[in-house]
């Protein structure tokens, strides 16, 4: 019995997306060629891994299986490679980094020069995402390593603590909570809260540190982006609350936009990295981490 990685990898492909000519474009190959590796691969078992018809394919329960541990042999060998790597030289070749929408327009700019000038042999591959998919990414061998909010409990990941990233309250300036040089949640539990659409981590962030349970206002119109919030908060369709690294990177400098702090102890996010414990990495990415501190 002899099979590759290479048919393991055609194999996941196409039980990720259960179409063939998707699975091809996924791999960067021919629709014949996935074909013809599948086929092998199933020839090399001995079984059927997939039912084939005009309309669809299907995993077979063995199959099903299959795809399990061949993940898992995709993930190790990629970790096989990015430890040989770091032996030869830190910090050099591929890395993929994915990292949230919420930090990558206002952390990136600042980070990317530094990491270019001290590491000119690092092919450095960003993939922005949501949490939830980067680290399922991450646990699939696609993506390196992760910049994100933290904490993020799991036992499969190493996490290294960046730096905080505390919220500040925004509304429009004709808005009378902008007369305010600082503002608690009971200051305004009864504003329309115009939060981030659902998958996006800071959404949940941004309730805990306006201790949402207490407030008694309704959620308003959810945004896209920061950038669409900042607009909507600016006509006047309620409130929001913003990161202090979006602030920073020039967010909300809108003439008809305020700015007032939180009080004290409001609950901030924790920027940082996450990777696979597997990955054999560990220095080489803390000293990644340290080109990610914001500016002062």
């Amino acid at each position: 019995m002899t099979f590759s990685l290479r048919q393991l990898r055609y194999f996941t492909a196409l039980a990720d997306t259960l179409h063939f000519g998707k699975a091809a474009e996924q791999c960067f190959v021919t629709q014949s060629t996935l074909s013809a590796g599948i086929r092998d691969l199933e020839e090399a078992l001995g079984a059927r891994l997939a039912e084939r018809t005009k309309r669809r394919v299907v995993l077979t329960p063995l199959g099903q299986e299959v795809c399990i541990r061949a993940q898992a042999l995709l993930r190790d060998a990629e970790d096989i490679k990015s430890l040989t790597a770091r032996y030869r030289k830190p910090l050099s070749g591929a890395l993929r980094l994915g990292v949230i929408p919420t930090i990558a327009p206002y952390l990136l700019p600042h980070a990317l020069p530094g990491i270019r000038a001290a590491h000119p042999d690092l092919d450095l591959i960003l993939i922005e995402d949501q949490t939830e998919r980067l680290l399922q990414a991450l646990r699939d061998g696609r993506v390196d390593v992760v910049l994100m909010a933290l904490p993020w409990p799991s036992a499969e990941f190493t996490s290294l603590t960046l730096f905080s990233d505390p919220f500040q309250l925004a509304c429009a300036r004709a808005h009378p909570l902008a007369k305010y040089k600082q503002v608690g949640s009971d200051d305004f539990a009864d504003e329309p809260l115009l939060l981030l659409a659902d998958g996006h981590c800071l959404r949940e962030h941004a309730l805990s540190a306006c201790s949402f349970k207490g407030h008694r206002g309704q959620r308003g119109m959810e945004g896209a982006s920061l950038m669409t919030l900042t607009q909507m908060v600016a006509g006047g369709l309620g409130i929001t609350l913003l990161p202090q690294m979006a602030i920073d990177a020039g967010l909300a400098r809108l003439s008809d936009l305020a700015i007032i702090p939180l009080e004290p102890g409001s609950n901030a996010r924790d920027i940082g990295l996450l990777w696979r414990k597997t990955s054999g990495r560990d220095e080489e990415f803390e000293k990644l981490g340290t080109f990610f501190s914001p500016a002062l």
